[in-house]
């Protein structure tokens, strides 16, 4: 059986790490309000669910085994996240005067599933940590299946809690000049991480 005790919170840790996709969730909260920021940061639900799903049927083990293949994934990865940190970074000005600019949702989603799917370190994550909590007496897909759900619904309440910080932050500071400072934030780490990804070794 699984150690739900254990599993639960060391899960949701992980959901709440400060990553490209919360940040990104927090920005947007921050800047266009509390509805468009939490449809947007469902974008990656799709994007997990697939991860999860190829980490089932052992993807994660061949990008292990293929060198080649986890540098090709990690690089195109991290030069999607150096991009959007650029924009973000070059644009922090006109995003802060008109907070509406690129605000459709589907824009917002797209962004957020590109940039978890684009991430092989997720497929990472789930291949090191999901095994940990097997029980080996049972069967491993049903586990592994109830793990991955489990995963989804404390991403959810991770997303919901960056936009809820996010949007609290917009709603006490009003200075236009903050929101530049805190695009340019949220730009660095989005090209911190991507040039993180792009040195990494493992």
């Amino acid at each position: 059986m699984i150690a739900w005790s254990i599993f639960i919170p060391a899960c949701f840790a992980l959901n709440c790490a400060p990553g490209p996709n919360n940040m990104l969730a927090f920005s947007n909260a921050a800047r266009l309000g509390l509805v468009p920021a939490l449809l947007g940061g469902l974008g990656r639900m799709p994007a997990f669910m697939l991860l999860i799903g190829v980490t089932i049927v052992g993807l994660g083990a061949v990008l292990a085994a293929s060198a080649t293949a986890f540098i090709i994934v990690k690089m195109l990865g991290a030069a999607y996240l150096i991009y959007v940190g650029i924009q973000f970074w070059r644009k922090a000005r006109e995003l802060a005067a008109a907070r509406s600019l690129d605000s459709a949702i589907g824009t917002l989603m797209r962004r957020d599933f590109v940039i978890a799917i684009s991430n092989p370190k997720a497929i990472a994550v789930f291949t090191a940590f999901f095994p940990q909590f097997i029980d080996a007496s049972q069967p491993a897909w049903s586990q592994l299946a109830a793990m991955g759900g489990v995963f989804l619904a404390l991403e959810v309440a991770a997303v919901a809690l960056y936009v809820v910080g996010g949007v609290l932050l917009g709603t006490m500071l009003k200075s236009e000049r903050i929101f530049v400072h805190l695009n340019r934030l949220v730009g660095a780490v989005l090209i911190a991480s991507g040039g993180t990804m792009v040195l990494s070794r493992g």
